[in-house]
């Protein structure tokens, strides 16, 4: 038995005819471009949605867009990178752009690999969710294609920026545990191994956020950092290292809400009650901080907004590539849960 034929492809030519209007009235609201009547839009739109026509992307890019947008994701494990893609995903809801992901798996090599391949197909603008790249790939990247980086602090004349106020977030933290009557506030912080980036690094801004927030409260002989990975498995092992100290903490901040998870999982696991014996809180308010059986303490940053934001200004970038480039600090907001409370021995 032969195989079925394949389909003819549906071209311009064909919704034209369909509709009964010109090729260049077809491209105008494909375009959506300036002349073409409501009238005019309605009866194309018709006649595409009936006929099934789709536009080759390899033709919209020799025209110059191809209506695309790379977003990189560091780590699709962590709950607070699916928050900052929704943002992007509602705000190119009502327009012709798409969304293809690239997973940037935490490591300098593969976001290479991927931003080249993005770069290499022609998108109109790439979105870099929380980069670890040093800053001069990061404006190689830019000066090819309009990019914009999340989560990540600085300012590059090439490229636009969305990041948390990292520092007060931290704040945030600290004032709610002091405030509840704890002193030994200890930090799980993600170990930076490149020092040219650290300034720029939202995980060092939360450490240096909590140290100056304890001094601040008068508790600079507590500071008791432990630096591991921003993973469960890194807040695993931060919560067992903090669990042998001679006077283990009354409460931790964990430096991201997996990173806590990690933490809810070793102090549970050698019988101590949360927030009975240590308080913990987390940072990112993803959507496991807020079920119920968790009921996790964190800092809102806002992973939503900040897609939002991405996309206003990667939106306006792709418009106009000599504007001048953004920076957007967004306020980060506590949200205190049952994770933390008053300690025991106050």
């Amino acid at each position: 038995m032969e195989p079925p034929a394949a389909r003819r492809r549906v071209t311009i030519v064909d919704v034209a005819r369909h509709a009964q209007v010109s090729t260049t009235a077809v491209s105008k609201v494909l375009r959506n471009a300036y002349g073409a009547s409501p009238e005019m839009r309605a009866k194309v739109r018709r006649s595409i949605d009936e006929l099934g026509f789709r536009p080759h992307a390899g033709a919209r890019g020799l025209r110059g867009q191809t209506y695309t947008i790379g977003v990189m994701l560091p780590d699709i494990r962590n709950p607070f990178f699916p928050e900052v893609l929704d943002g992007i995903t509602d705000s190119l809801a009502d327009t012709e752009y798409q969304v293809l992901l690239g997973p940037g798996c935490n490591g300098e090599k593969e976001e290479t690999r991927v931003t080249e391949a993005m770069t290499d197909r022609g998108m109109d603008g790439i979105i870099l969710v929380a980069p670890v790249s040093s800053r001069a790939h990061l404006e190689r990247v830019a000066a090819s294609v309009p990019t914009v980086v999340v989560g990540r602090h600085g300012s590059s004349p090439v490229y636009d920026t969305v990041a948390d106020d990292d520092m007060e977030g931290a704040a945030l933290i600290v004032s709610h545990l002091a405030g509840l009557g704890h002193h030994r506030i200890a930090h799980i912080e993600h170990h930076e191994t490149d020092p040219t980036r650290l300034a720029e690094m939202p995980n060092a801004r939360r450490a240096d956020g909590y140290r100056k927030a304890m001094r601040a409260h008068g508790l600079a002989e507590c500071i008791d950092v432990v630096s591991t990975s921003y993973t469960q498995q890194g807040g695993y092992q931060g919560a067992k290292e903090l669990l042998t100290r001679p006077r283990r903490p009354t409460a931790v901040f964990a430096g991201a809400d997996i990173v806590a998870m990690g933490v809810l999982e070793a102090v549970t696991e050698v019988g101590l009650a949360i927030p009975g014996d240590i308080s913990v809180a987390g940072y990112d308010n993803t959507t496991f901080a807020a079920f119920g059986p968790i009921s996790l303490t964190s800092v809102d940053q806002s992973g939503h907004e900040m897609g939002r934001n991405a996309v206003r200004l990667l939106l306006e970038r792709i418009a106009d590539r000599r504007r001048p480039t953004s920076q957007v600090i967004l306020s980060p907001a506590l949200v205190p849960r049952r994770t933390t409370s008053q300690p025991s021995d106050r």
